[in-house]
């Protein structure tokens, strides 16, 4: 019996190192969402370049992403050129500021451009806790009826677009069409 008990630390220290090894190999992009096929919840919130309230209605009629990005987000300052140049190609994105100063924010546009087609001011953070935002950048993919079909966790460079999100966005755009 004495050797039982003595084996219980050795089994509980294999079992946590199995769990650790396992979690090296999870993406951490890949955050599961319960908002996956879900309307966009209902919000009626300022922009945050000018006091024109947006609802879930402004996002409708054309699939759209739909960026959570702050001015205190380091990675969304590496995020914001690729942004920028996705939407000189025609990329629809709708933009979330979340928990974060009107200021900055329109200092920050104005300093490193706009992608934006619709800014939406969250400082309470409502909209965010609403979309089940872990923080800052996510991305969600929604589509032209203002459903959520997909969500992405991370900061978007050249690469993830080109390997992972392209054909993602494309899909919803083709679907849309007549």
């Amino acid at each position: 019996m004495k050797r039982w008990l003595m084996a219980i630390p050795l089994i509980v220290f294999l079992l946590g190192a199995v769990i650790l090894y396992r979690g090296l190999y999870l993406d951490p992009s890949e955050l599961p969402s319960a908002m996956i096929g879900k309307p966009f919840p209902a919000f009626s919130l300022p922009t945050v370049q000018g006091d024109k309230t947006l609802t879930q209605a402004d996002l409708l009629g054309k699939p759209a992403l739909v960026n959570v990005w702050g001015t205190w987000c380091i990675s969304c300052r590496v995020e914001h050129p690729v942004l920028n140049k996705l939407a000189e190609k025609g990329v629809v994105i709708y933009g979330i500021n979340y928990k974060d100063d009107n200021a900055a924010a329109l200092k920050w546009l104005a300093e490193f451009h706009n992608p934006y087609q619709l800014d939406i001011r969250d400082e309470d953070g409502n909209l965010g806790l609403n979309l089940g935002v872990y923080g800052a950048p996510e991305t969600f993919f929604i589509d032209a009826k203002g459903v959520i079909r997909d969500k992405y966790v991370g900061v978007i460079d050249e690469v993830v677009w080109r390997e992972q999100l392209a054909a993602k966005y494309q899909a919803l755009v083709d679907e849309a069409k007549p």
